[in-house]
């Protein structure tokens, strides 16, 4: 061969390697899994070894993370970094674990709020909120960054912590590779065309296939029922071409032995609820007057409390009301089927410390006692950190008795520590059965054979709301492990009032949408304005999600737009009139008749709107008269909460009667005014029974026996209305256009250019409003920022306030920036300054009524004064720039946390108190992570080290527990 020939050939070696690039890397890495890669993580890996980004879309437990884990290897085999990030620690603690078992732990680190191992590690897992202000702060950690794996990337739609993914995604080097890894999302292909567009090459991966096929069932009584008619539903399986027909068809493919089943019990729950009320009726009538005490009668509380006089129905159906099986019998139906492990989703982390309480009063065990005493040493070395005094105070006893008998629970609340024994031990498949809230379904890494929901309900911080089609499949998703089963189950237990089909059509609905949640916040300008200034920084703002959104949202409504404007011009020709101007003889016509419409909706809307007044004009020991509804009667004002913007407050009352409510416009429709004035004593307890009832004592006592009627409010200006009503029917009548013989015709065509007008400017507005959303609130944001001094008077440089600004991250920044610039802190101790910090991360719960917060000695009171006026003054500032409000300090666990920075003990701090020993931890690592920031912040090294101390006087026990350092 020629040495042209040779050259010839070596070129086109040379084209076929560039059109079919080389996969060595991918081909190492799949070798070392003992199952062959599925399509889409193949196509996932390739695409990140070609050079180019990927989002991988794919179902709970298909096994994206693969993609993830190629470019942790890609990152080893060529010298680069890797950061794997994760929403939560329990999920980079988990994930580290992970990594450092495959490529060994001197070459894997671990950064989270409050553990740091190996740092500097080639591969480091860390939260999302890490990597960010690694890259607001230019950390050099940074250097040599080739991928960044961003696991539960959906996270982004989260409304509190969702911006973080948007901004980290945004500020990446442009070198740096991202690996998006998402739960199936409707919408994709739209979140991928975002991705491509600030981070340029990356290809979208999507997946419906589940690797392991899903079967729906219901149990009715303690039988179990398909729920779908002869095949697997798998509501993300669409590779069979019949999606559409799953989706449209579930319903009609509802068994008919379920149908049967649940017909047959509802029609014997009404024959014996019939039966029963006959019995009471006769009994009522017997005795005389209604049942007593030891009567029989229906359970009023939660559909699962057990009433003796239902037994017969439910020997036949379940042993509780709405014929639903026990705990116990649950897990033994399906113990027998094989469907163990399972997990049991309860929206309630009392119910699923109940459900461990039932199973240990039943005597349930569901592993062998030999295994359950290696279970119990395990827990034993694990918890040999903590305190023996401690263990009472945190559950310890019933913990591990249940781990013991192969069942636990799963919350928020529980201690970080018992909640990593629970995951391990499941994990290994040690422990068969798992109660557990809905945050398990939130990335952990605990699938099960298994998975029952007892509830199709949720309380949403709100009010109870059925689960959404998302949420179902997030928590079904769950069940089947890969490579251990060959299918996973998912059971709903049926109850009276749940039908079938509804249940058929949640568990078939396919539209989950991918919504961002970002804005603007003080933090992330000051640190954009240093970075890059201020009008770039704008710009940058512009490519986040949230506006690619508004902006693709806006394009229908401009089309819209043309379309109507070329409709206004025909109504505008139809309507014309030879006597005169009929648009102007319309508008009068309009003018009128939206005048009387307003006068009409003005005098329904009064009185509520009087009614709003005067509930927000009410001040703490106010009695009044609720006049009617099922809180009827006297009560005494005892708090009164600011509503948010556009919204009432809600004062909270003491009632005759000693209950505790939060008022609304439906218990006081019509206005209502002060009779007299009671004392509420100074730090009232309106959750002390005792108090309210010492109070309600007082008030039945000031009351006057004839309350005043209400006064009605007067019209003041419905003469005036009446003038100019008859004013624009002179006008009218006037009108040249007024004598046309066709002038009823024009006037519907002016109708209709009237109706299609408002419809178009609405659409005007709403293109105006949403164009430009995020740079707009930006710019406001700096402007406040300004005012403040934060940025300097030009808005285009970070004063040394700004500076210490952009080093405290969280939802109260610029309140707590603003109490670090007015010095309201400065004469804190540790111990205070501890305490005073709980104020800016306590979230009570929304059942939790407001009441004047206990302070622990006169300092903090000071300064928690101080901080409230702060907060007030801000809040003021940021209504004029209509910005967001600061959401307000919270008091309520001030007193604890002094209590334990100053070395109490724990069952000291929570006595009394309705926060669980899970919670109080993590708000004092919460706490601890805004005192390292308080101290990187501090304006003085007094403060710095008053700082520092309390964050050692903070992190003991069992809040050091599970630090990592």
């Amino acid at each position: 061969m020629s040495a042209a020939d040779r050259y010839a050939a070596a070129m086109e070696r040379s084209r076929r390697e560039r059109e079919q690039p080389s996969h060595a890397e991918l081909d190492r890495f799949a070798a070392g899994f003992d199952f062959p890669l599925d399509d889409f993580q193949l196509e996932g890996c390739r695409a990140l070894e070609a050079g180019r980004g990927v989002l991988v879309a794919a179902p709970t437990g298909a096994g994206k993370t693969v993609v993830g884990e190629f470019a942790v290897h890609l990152a080893l085999a060529t010298g680069r970094k890797a950061f794997y990030t994760t929403p939560i620690k329990a999920l980079s603690n988990q994930k580290y674990q992970d990594l450092a078992r495959r490529h060994g732990a001197d070459k894997v680190g671990l950064l989270t709020g409050d553990s740091s191992v190996n740092s500097e590690a080639p591969v480091v897992v860390m939260t999302t909120e890490v990597l960010r202000n690694m890259l607001y702060g230019a950390s050099p950690t940074l250097e040599g960054l080739g991928y960044v794996v961003m696991d539960e990337v959906h996270y982004l739609a989260d409304r509190f912590r969702g911006a973080v993914w948007e901004e980290v995604i945004i500020h990446l080097p442009p070198q740096v590779l991202v690996a998006s890894l998402s739960a199936t999302v409707s919408n994709a292909e739209e979140f991928g065309a975002w991705l491509k567009e600030v981070r340029g090459a990356v290809d979208v991966v999507v997946s419906e296939h589940r690797p392991v096929p899903l079967w729906q069932h219901m149990m009715v009584g303690r039988d179990l029922f398909d729920l779908f008619v002869d095949e697997v539903f798998d509501p993300s399986n669409a590779d069979d071409g019949r999606e559409d027909e799953l989706r449209a068809g579930a319903t009609a493919r509802v068994s008919p032995d379920l149908l049967a089943a649940v017909g047959a019990v509802s029609r014997r729950q009404r024959e014996e609820q019939g039966g029963w009320q006959r019995a009471v009726r006769q009994g009522r009538a017997g005795r005389g007057g209604p049942r007593g005490r030891g009567g029989p009668g229906p359970s009023h509380g939660s559909s699962y409390g057990a009433s003796s006089s239902r037994s017969s129905v439910n020997a036949s159906v379940g042993s509780r009301p709405g014929g639903g099986p026990s705990r116990a019998e649950v897990l033994s139906r399906l113990d027998r089927d094989g469907l163990l492990p399972a997990i049991t989703f309860i929206f309630s982390r009392a119910g699923c410390e109940a459900a461990v309480a039932q199973l240990l009063a039943d005597d349930v065990r569901l592993v062998e006692e030999a295994e359950g005493e290696r279970i119990r040493h395990l827990v034993e070395e694990r918890v040999s950190a903590l305190a023996d005094e401690d263990l009472s105070v945190i559950g310890y006893w019933d913990f591990v008795e249940g781990l013991t008998r192969g069942f636990a629970a799963h919350h928020a609340g529980m201690l970080p520590t018992f909640r990593e024994v629970v995951e391990e031990l499941f994990t290994a498949g040690r422990v068969r059965a798992v109660f557990a809230t809905e945050t398990l379904a939130l990335g952990i890494n605990m699938p099960a054979r298994t998975v029952v929901l007892e509830r199709l309900v949720k309380f949403n911080g709100e009010a109870h709301v059925d689960i959404t089609p998302a949420e179902y499949t997030q928590l079904t998703g769950r069940a089947g492990r890969r490579g251990i089963d060959v299918e996973g189950h998912a059971v709903v237990l049926w109850k009276r009032g749940l039908d079938p089909l509804g249940v058929a059509g949640l568990a078939s609905t396919r539209t989950y949408p991918l919504r961002s949640s970002f804005r603007p916040t003080s933090n992330m300008a000051v640190n954009l304005v240093a970075r890059v200034g201020r009008e770039p920084a704008a710009a940058i703002l512009e490519t986040s999600f949230a506006q690619f959104q508004a902006d693709r949202s806006m394009v229908g409504h401009a089309r819209t737009i043309r379309r109507n404007e070329e409709a206004l011009a025909g109504y505008a020709e139809a309507m014309t009139c030879h006597l005169g101007d009929f648009s102007e003889y319309a508008a009068l016509r309009h003018q009128l008749q939206r005048l009387e419409k307003d006068a009409a909706k003005q005098r329904a809307a009064s009185r509520r709107t009087e009614a709003a007044i005067s509930l927000e004009a009410l001040k703490v020991g106010d009695v009044i008269k609720i006049p009617s509804g099922r809180r009827e009667g006297w009560a005494v004002v005892v708090a009164t909460p600011r509503g948010a913007r556009g919204e009432h407050g809600a004062p909270s009352v003491v009632t005759h009667d000693r209950k505790l409510w939060r008022l609304t416009l439906d218990d006081v429709p019509t206005p209502v005014e002060p009779v007299t004035t009671l004392r509420v004593p100074k730090g009232f307890n309106a959750k002390s029974p005792k108090e309210r009832r010492d109070l309600a004592t007082s008030l039945r006592v000031a009351v006057p026996h004839d309350p005043p009627p209400s006064r009605r409010a007067v019209a003041a200006t419905a003469a005036a209305e009446a003038a100019e009503v008859e004013e624009l029917r002179r006008r009218i009548r006037a009108h040249p256009c007024h004598q046309c013989p066709d002038r009823e015709t024009h006037a519907r065509w002016a109708e209709r250019w009237w109706r299609l007008t408002r419809e178009t400017d609405g659409l005007r507005r709403k293109v105006e409003g949403r164009t430009g959303s995020v740079a707009r609130t930006f710019d406001r944001i700096c402007d406040l920022l300004e005012e403040l001094g934060y940025l300097d008077e030009d808005g285009t440089r970070v004063t040394p306030a700004g500076e210490r600004l952009r080093r405290l991250y969280g939802e109260k920044d610029l309140l707590t920036a603003e109490c670090l610039r007015q010095g309201v802190w400065q004469r804190l101790d540790p111990a205070g300054l501890a305490a005073l910090v709980s104020t800016l991360v306590h979230e009570p719960r929304r059942e939790e009524v407001e009441v004047a917060p206990r302070m622990p000695n006169d300092d903090v009171a000071e300064a928690w004064h101080a901080t409230v006026g702060v907060w007030s003054r801000l809040e003021d500032a940021q209504d004029q720039h209509d910005l967001p409000r600061t959401p307000a300090p919270e008091g309520g666990m001030a007193w604890m946390v002094h209590r334990w920075a100053s070395g109490a003990r724990l069952e000291t701090v929570l006595r009394d108190s309705e926060i669980a020993a899970g919670d109080f931890v993590r708000r004092c690592k919460q706490i601890v992570d805004v005192l390292d920031q308080l101290a990187d912040a501090a304006p003085s090294p007094v403060f710095r080290a008053t700082a520092q101390a309390a964050v050692d006087k903070v992190l003991r026990g069992v809040v050091a527990a599970d630090r990592v350092d």
